[in-house]
């Protein structure tokens, strides 16, 4: 599943948007540098049912912003990504 594949799926499952959840996460200072992964981790189990893979999804956007390494971008492997720009703002307005 590709990064942004990722991001989609919770989207669905939640009906928030990844921006959304970046949001919500700055709002309880977890964008904080110090903040560790396991407690973002448990807050999305917990408020939100995510599991590891997505809630890692979201704490690399929370934590790091957008940006992914390219090495998977335009691959044919399962984590193959279009770009290496990842979208944010929810799959109704992500362009075409």
């Amino acid at each position: 599943m590709s990064f942004q594949a990722y991001l989609d799926t919770i989207e669905e499952k939640t009906g928030l948007t990844p921006r959304e959840f970046i949001d919500k996460a700055k709002s309880r200072g977890y964008d904080d540098p110090s903040v560790k992964a396991g407690v973002i981790l448990d807050w999305l189990k917990t408020d939100y049912e995510l599991g590891r893979g997505h809630g890692m999804a979201l704490v690399h956007v929370i934590k790091k912003g957008p940006q992914i390494d390219g090495k998977h971008v335009g691959t044919t492997g399962s984590h193959s990504d279009e770009s290496d720009l990842l979208w944010l703002d929810g799959k109704a307005t992500k362009p075409a």
